[in-house]
């Protein structure tokens, strides 16, 4: 009888010992887990801390209890996997509370030892004030401290997908709340230009946020901290720090595995590090992105439940691959949706890829059927062929299913052709004839095929001043009226034809309207009658979010 070694539960692992279970009776799989929950979702700790989910027992998704009872396998909370003799096949294992060492063999390890809170070296942090939320532990803390002490203020570093989601649920609880991000966006995986109404949303909704200012030193006052951040100094009750985190690698490097460039446990396809006989799954493993093939970290708990069940394929002798992670995510920022999948624009640009964009600004269903509200999505593509590379999504209802079509798409190696023939559900409620997703196609499609040529809202302030281009706004008066970038002279859409002889045809012609459409309206009509036409992508509306972003 083979015995299977799990360090770590949640997603990677628990998943991983349940699919042993499936695949293999005979199989005798301990888990050991270090924290107090073999498996809870750490997705929902922001929302019980809201009051959002009442019961704190719907975030415990299995105890040892259930484990043995279901599965029959040994699930052992409060053992922490101390050091791997590879050589002997051993794990030496500590009981936390009693303190007791004891040796545990095993023919298979699995390692899912996930990531931890990057805790900045700064003076104050160990604070009683201070909290991060990764495990239950932390959650129990943070939420007797509001229960107890009712605190009115909070800061939060960080401004990622935590972040935010606490900045959401504290300020549904009454809080004043703060945002401290080092750098210069909110939500990492997004573009700058997409972050940047995602920032606004959540000043909307009463959120403080300080870019570029991350949290410098803490002190201790006799009315809660004083938060010394990027040159200014905040006063709060608490602080959550929620700044990132690292890979937890230090069973493996000390067991003389493999480590990636990125700082994460190197494994090949089938999750197998670089001895054959442990894999690794989850937080802590280098895995290549789906689209460039290069290993990244990606610590989302749907890559780790798959990486799970691939390793426990491999061990039961099931040839499974594992392809790569997208990073798809998605968040809830108040009442919009955040979704992104594959490469932005900083990856395709580092990556030297030979890529293109396209700014889209889509209604969620058929214009005429009340409610419908509009939702931006920028997507990557490669230039020539057409492939998708990425995609982001900034919006409402309907977003999310925007994106997931889109990182469908990817996963399938689909091209910007594709998307025009995708034949999406439509009924008034849910979308318009022409999908967004259709749109974003087409879109892309009029740029392969010459039809059209863009420029985008950072060429603007380069364009000549002095007259050695023709700069055009061909929205209506009053759009002009309401606000308008310097030097574009308004001729509405609707005139142009007939004010054609007010351009000179041997400059170039750099055309804005509202969101790209009646701008490529404008671009056709001009580049037929022998003008080099090009057009804002994203529009007026997407310059105007990116440079009044402050």
């Amino acid at each position: 009888m083979k015995k299977i070694l799990i360090i770590g539960g949640v997603a990677g692992g628990a998943t991983a010992a349940a699919r042993l279970r499936r695949l293999d009776e005979n199989a005798e799989i301990v888990v050991l887990e270090k924290g107090g929950h073999v498996s809870f979702a750490n997705c929902g700790l922001p929302y019980y801390i809201g009051g959002v989910i009442k019961d704190r027992s719907s975030l415990l998704l299995q105890t040892p209890q259930g484990f043995l009872k279901r599965y029959r396998i040994d699930a052992r909370v409060n053992n922490e996997a101390l050091s791997i003799d590879r050589a002997s096949k051993t794990v030496l294992v500590r009981e936390i509370y009693s303190g007791r060492e004891y040796s545990e063999r095993y023919d298979h390890l699995i390692l899912s030892p996930g990531a931890s809170p990057i805790v900045p070296d700064i003076t104050g942090v160990n604070s009683d004030r201070v909290f991060m939320i990764r495990n239950m532990a932390d959650t129990d803390a943070l939420k007797s401290f509001i229960n107890d002490n009712k605190p009115r203020s909070a800061a939060i570093a960080g401004g990622g997908y935590i972040g935010l989601e606490m900045a959401e649920n504290l300020k549904g609880l009454g809080l004043s709340v703060t945002i401290l991000q080092r750098p210069d966006q909110v939500i990492a995986p997004l573009d700058y230009d997409m972050a940047c109404d995602v920032r606004r949303h959540l000043v909307k909704n009463g959120v403080k946020v300080i870019l570029k200012s991350g949290v410098e030193a803490i002190n201790e006052t006799p009315d809660g901290l004083l938060i010394r951040a990027g040159g200014l100094e905040l006063a709060a009750d608490m602080l959550i720090l929620a700044v990132g985190v690292k890979p937890d690698i230090r069973l493996a490097a000390e067991a003389g595995l493999d480590i990636g460039p990125n700082g994460g446990i190197l494994v090949d396809a089938h999750m197998r590090t670089s001895d054959p006989d442990v894999y690794a799954v989850g937080d802590a493993t280098a895995i290549p992105e789906y689209v460039s093939g290069q290993d990244r970290l990606i610590p989302l708990a749907g890559p780790a439940n798959k990486q799970g069940r691939v390793a426990a394929d491999n061990i039961c002798g099931i040839a499974t691959t594992y392809k790569g992670t997208q990073g798809s995510v998605i968040i809830k920022v108040f009442d919009m949706t955040v979704a992104a999948t594959g490469l932005n624009e900083k990856n395709a640009r580092n990556l030297g890829l030979n890529y293109d964009k396209v700014f889209t600004y889509t209604a969620s269903h058929a214009g005429y059927y009340p409610g419908g509200r509009f939702m931006s999505v920028k997507t990557i593509f490669e230039k020539g062929s057409g492939r998708l590379l990425g995609a982001q999504a900034v919006g409402f209802e309907g977003t999310d299913k925007r994106c997931d079509v889109l990182a469908s798409a990817i996963r399938a190696g689909m091209t910007a052709y594709d998307l025009t023939e995708l034949e999406l559900c439509y009924a008034p409620p849910y979308s318009s004839a022409k999908d967004p997703v259709n749109v974003t196609g087409y879109v892309i499609e009029n740029l392969l095929e010459g039809r059209v040529k863009n420029f985008h809202w950072h060429d603007v302030d380069a364009l000549p001043p002095d007259g050695s281009a023709n700069l055009v706004d061909v929205r209506t008066p009053d759009e002009y009226a309401k606000g308008h970038v310097n030097g574009f002279v308004n001729i509405p859409l609707d005139s142009l034809r007939e004010r054609m002889n007010e351009l000179h045809k041997a400059k170039p012609v750099y055309i804005i309207c509202q969101i790209g459409l009646r701008g490529y309206i404008a671009a056709r009509i001009l580049s037929q009658k022998g003008f080099d036409a090009y057009n804002l992508s994203g529009g007026y509306r997407l310059y105007a979010s990116v440079m009044n972003s402050d």
